[in-house]
């Protein structure tokens, strides 16, 4: 099996070769790695992250590797921020075939305790992220009779988590909307569907005591917490023109968790 951008392993041999795929939240864990593989399998590159500093290392992995990637840097949360960094997308490469809605941000507490900038910072980045890159990829979409948008959920958005109400709602809301995005966009050669992951080696998990990534890889029933590149195969294949028929669809990528 041939080697991917940074040396990992190709594993889903997709070719997107003159694609062109943005991915916010670009700068760590399952966005690079996202953003690593979409390059790998030919694409264009944009990626997305509040700062151009936190976007280096993704960019440097790609172009090291041979492929193309651009930074933008952008609150996905800001209407203007959005179609700015849209239209200078569009302005560089024209054309955006692949949007994957990655940036997410959690501000996890129990909910009778919440404050309301706690909840309001998730929803806005993590929901209505999802809506305004949409809503802005999408009439480029329109244009072109094509188009992939992959909007990443979470397990919590389906079964919920104690301490993560505002999260939970953010995703199960990046559900719904993806369904009904789906059913609006289909007969324009547009899919719109949703990875949900389980619990995935990246900076929040890495912080967990030691006792609580045992229990919880005891509820697993694959025994382990899944890689940014266990996420990134499926989007890769959502990304790609043999998904044509999959659309309005919810994957839980969590070894089995939610079974």
């Amino acid at each position: 099996m041939a080697d991917g951008a940074g040396g990992a392993p190709a594993g889903v041999r997709v070719d997107l070769t003159g694609r062109v795929a943005l991915v916010t939240g670009a700068s760590r864990g399952i966005g690079r790695a996202i953003a690593v593989k979409l390059a790998a399998s030919g694409a264009s590159v944009a990626g997305v992250a509040r700062s151009l500093e936190g976007l280096q290392a993704t960019l440097e992995a790609i172009r090291a590797a041979g492929g193309i990637a651009e930074g933008y840097a952008a609150n996905v949360a800001v209407a203007a921020d959005v179609q700015r960094v849209v239209d200078e997308v569009e302005a560089k490469f024209q054309r955006i075939d692949v949007l994957v809605n990655n940036a997410g941000v959690t501000r996890d507490g129990l909910m009778l305790r919440m404050e309301d900038h706690a909840w309001q910072e998730v929803i806005d980045t993590n929901l209505k992220g999802t809506f305004l890159f949409s809503r802005a990829v999408g009439v480029a979409m329109m244009r072109a009779r094509y188009g992939r948008i992959i909007n990443i959920s979470s397990v919590a958005g389906l079964v919920g988590n104690p301490g993560q109400a505002n999260y939970a709602a953010s995703k199960a809301g990046v559900i719904g909307f993806s369904k009904t995005v789906a059913r609006e966009l289909a007969s324009r050669g547009i899919t719109v569907n949703v990875v949900a992951p389980g619990f995935v080696t990246t900076d929040m998990t890495d912080a967990l005591p030691d006792k609580i990534k045992t229990e919880v890889k005891e509820r697993i029933p694959v025994r382990r917490f899944g890689t940014p590149e266990d996420i990134a195969e499926l989007v890769c294949y959502l990304a790609s023109p043999s998904a044509g028929y999959l659309t309005g669809q919810v994957i839980a990528v969590d070894g089995g968790l939610t079974a």
